[in-house]
């Protein structure tokens, strides 16, 4: 028997029967549409910045509106000492460095550009290194000297071209204007012109961003040595005469060693090894204060080259102290020594009868100790992922530094029989020890979360940043797939059975809106169902009604 409908749900059946099946076959294939377009944003949202558009939206600005907890609360100043050192720990490890193998832009990146018609470097790393170039070679003295001045301007600028036509004005305006007449008798009509110094920083924009080859750059950085070293002795006369004077000589401190250390690079490309190690060695004597631009990891790639593992290790012993920030050169050379002991003579099925010996014990941990400061490295060793020019700068335990570090070493861990076979059965052992590497490491501070960020900066976008650990894909990824799935099936039985799936939706919305809501059951449903399409009720067996 029918049942009696209340007249709130009289005037809902009226609007629904109104409804032809075309409406729902539209509403469903419209819902199937807009969830799938969003779950291709948010997939490709996720691939290229590694989160989810929907969740970071909500957190940053619907969660304030929500009376989210801010930043900035009090929460955050009872934090303990143990959390505060970690933080500042990550904060030290996600410094973006300079990185100590970084190539000839001219001579090396631009040629690239030139056959490939890609650009190795962001935007990003290269407003760093202008940021770097303002540190290192100007001082607050640099408008008194006119060739100084045009040179502080050069640095700044964006366009290439405007930069190198800055560098070679700056040297014209030298001999221009430092030009100084003596009379040799003074009865005679005789002058000698005596020129000042050339501009040291000229030289070095032009080596490295004009020259279209490495013995270019090299002679241009001899002429830049010749006038950066009068420049030194002079300042270095001056220093104590005042804080101005104190700035102008380490600034010409810092552009003697950084073209130094350049044409130690020169010779090492064009393939004077041993006059490359020479020049590092004084360089290193005559500065050993100047850490900062890492000259011992150019020494340690040299000295691999030669194959003179003594003095590698000697190196090592020095610079991979706990006490001292450490590096994947630092890490993963000390990682290949100790290989080169077993590597020839390693093997896995023989391993795992008769265990593993002292030696290659040392040799695994040592692997393990490096995949744990950068695991990024050993797929670009083991060649499974493929390689690309390295950044100017690199960012310490991130793929940057992964890729500058396998550039110029991937040839020596080939040269060392068996190295890459015992890095390859190794490697992946270090994650067992580590299986929250973003809370708590083994041997060193846990993961930084902000590698991946940084990498995506520096590195290029036709180039698939590595990740570490690998994430899980957002919850919003799955439930946009999850509903794009569903309206999608709703469609299609909607276009299949128009008039099943019409009457299907009329009776749950009925049953939505009724004020009875709160006790419908499963059999209520069937008998909405029956009463739409008019078939009258079956008799009921009397196991089915108990």
């Amino acid at each position: 028997m029918p049942r009696t409908s209340s007249p709130k749900e009289l005037n809902m059946s009226m609007f629904l029967n109104t409804l032809t099946p075309k409406f729902y076959v539209a509403l469903t294939g419209t819902s199937s549409l807009i969830s799938g377009l969003i779950l291709i944003f948010e997939w490709w949202y996720f691939r290229k910045y590694g989160t989810s558009f929907i969740e970071q939206v909500s957190v940053s600005h619907l969660r304030p509106l929500l009376g989210g907890v801010d930043n900035n609360s009090s929460n955050n100043s009872n934090s303990s000492n143990g959390d505060s050192d970690s933080n500042r720990q990550s904060v030290s490890e996600c410094k973006v460095w300079r990185n100590p193998l970084n190539l000839f832009r001219g001579a090396e990146y631009n040629r690239y550009t030139w056959v490939t018609g890609r650009e190795p470097l962001t935007y990003y790393d290269m407003n760093l290194s202008a940021q770097d170039h303002q540190t290192f070679f100007t001082c607050d003295s640099d408008h008194l000297r006119p060739a100084d001045a045009i040179m502080q301007k050069a640095w700044r600028e964006r366009n290439p071209q405007a930069r190198i036509s800055a560098a070679h004005e700056a040297l014209e305006i030298n001999e221009i204007r430092s030009r100084v007449e003596v009379p040799l008798i003074a009865s005679s009509t005789i002058w000698e012109i005596k020129l000042l110094p050339k501009c040291a920083t000229a030289y070095i924009l032009l080596a490295e961003e004009e020259a279209t080859t490495i013995a270019e750059a090299e002679k241009l950085f001899k002429q830049a040595l010749k006038a950066g070293d009068g420049c030194y002795r002079r300042s270095q006369q001056l220093q104590h005469h005042g804080s101005q004077y104190e700035a102008q000589h380490r600034r010409d401190t810092n552009v003697l060693v950084y073209i130094k250390r350049r044409l130690a690079m020169c010779a090492r490309r064009l393939g004077r090894t041993r006059e490359a190690v020479k020049m590092m060695r004084d360089l290193m004597k005559e500065f050993p204060l100047l850490s900062m631009f890492n000259i011992h990891e150019n020494l340690l790639e040299a000295l691999l080259e030669l194959q003179a593992y003594a003095d590698v290790q000697a190196v090592l012993a020095k610079y991979d102290d706990i006490s001292l920030p450490k590096s994947a050169t630092i890490c993963y050379t000390a990682a290949l020594l100790k290989a080169r002991a077993v590597s020839d003579k390693f093997s896995p099925e023989a391993a795992s009868r008769r265990g593993l010996s002292t030696a290659e014990m040392n040799a695994v941990e040592a692997i393990h100790r490096a995949v744990e400061f950068n695991p990024h490295v050993p797929k670009y060793l083991l060649e499974m992922k493929s390689l690309i020019l390295p950044p100017e700068h690199i960012l310490k335990r991130g793929d940057s530094e992964a890729i500058a570090y396998a550039f110029f070493h991937l040839a020596h861990w080939k040269r060392v029989e068996g190295a890459l076979n015992l890095l390859h059965c190794t490697w992946e052992g270090t994650f067992r020890m580590i299986p929250y590497p973003l809370e708590k490491g083994h041997l060193f501070y846990p993961y930084p979360i902000c590698t991946e960020t940084a990498d995506r900066e520096l590195l290029p976008s036709f180039h698939e940043v590595s990740v570490y650990p690998k994430k899980e894909l957002p919850f919003f990824i799955l439930f946009t797939a999850g509903l794009c799935s569903f309206t999608a099936m709703l469609a299609l039985l909607t276009h299949q059975f128009p008039e099943l799936m019409g009457v299907f939706a009329k009776a749950m919305i009925d049953i939505f809106c009724s004020a009875e809501f709160r006790d419908w059951n499963c059999k209520s449903i069937f008998m909405r169902v029956e009463d739409e399409l008019e078939i009258p009720p079956a008799p009921q067996s009397q196991h089915f009604q108990n």
